[in-house]
């Protein structure tokens, strides 16, 4: 049985708990959308305490495993709540997967790959690009800030996350409308209201027709507007 966008969401919440309230949001709509691709996702980790990061850097170096990361504490957006890592949800619903080749929606394109795009749709920034050290499954949102301004104590710009709630809401609430009231005017007299939009003017047919001594009928038949001047 496929698991519910709930379902899917609710296996992440408590690992978005100290995000900064932006990367939140934001993380919550990757989920969403990539749920709505067809690639349901799993986040590994959010914030992370500078002690974590310690030991993670200790890893493969003064404690057993392999090196997962170049950051001492306080080297890493994640310490200061502004990055996550996923991984591909498995269909079901406990495992999870790294595989960035997996196709598990069959649309010819790399699960892991459709995650990345939309993520980088909102504003996030993938440890894949990096040139020194890659980190696949890490994304994190900088908001312009180096980690020393981090560690200096400087937050967010207001303008920076307002950016990024605007990249998340709905398109329907992002597109912005460019039509213009207009008054329709027939030989100097207001017949009509009409609207400019994107250069087009549109009018009543109706008003104008009439205004102008013409006939209107319409044929619904052939979603026909016939405009016949009186001789």
């Amino acid at each position: 049985m496929a698991l519910t966008l709930e379902q899917v969401k609710a296996k992440s919440a408590t690992r978005l708990t100290g995000l900064h309230p932006a990367v939140k949001a934001a993380t919550e709509a990757l989920i969403v959308r990539s749920y709505a691709c067809g690639v349901p996702i799993l986040i590994t980790q959010g914030l992370r305490t500078i002690a974590e990061q310690n030991a993670l850097y200790a890893q493969g170096r003064t404690r057993p495993g392999a090196i997962v990361t170049n950051a001492r504490g306080g080297e890493s957006y994640h310490n200061y709540g502004l990055a996550v890592d996923f991984a591909l949800l498995l269909p079901n619903g406990s495992s999870v997967s790294w595989d960035m080749t997996r196709d598990g929606d069959q649309d010819g394109t790399p699960d892991w790959r459709e995650v990345v795009q939309q993520a980088k749709a909102i504003g996030f920034e993938w440890g894949g690009d990096w040139t020194s050290f890659k980190d696949y499954p890490h994304l994190q949102m900088s908001f312009g800030l180096k980690l020393s301004d981090l560690r200096a104590g400087k937050k967010p710009a207001d303008a920076a996350v307002k950016t990024v709630y605007e990249r998340i809401k709905p398109k329907e609430e992002n597109k912005v409308s460019t039509e213009v009231k207009v008054s329709v005017l027939v030989n100097g007299k207001k017949v009509a209201d009409g609207v400019l939009d994107a250069g087009t003017t549109y009018t009543p047919a109706r008003a104008v027709a009439e205004a102008l001594g013409a006939s209107v009928v319409y044929d619904a038949a052939t979603k026909t507007v016939k405009i016949t001047s009186r001789k």
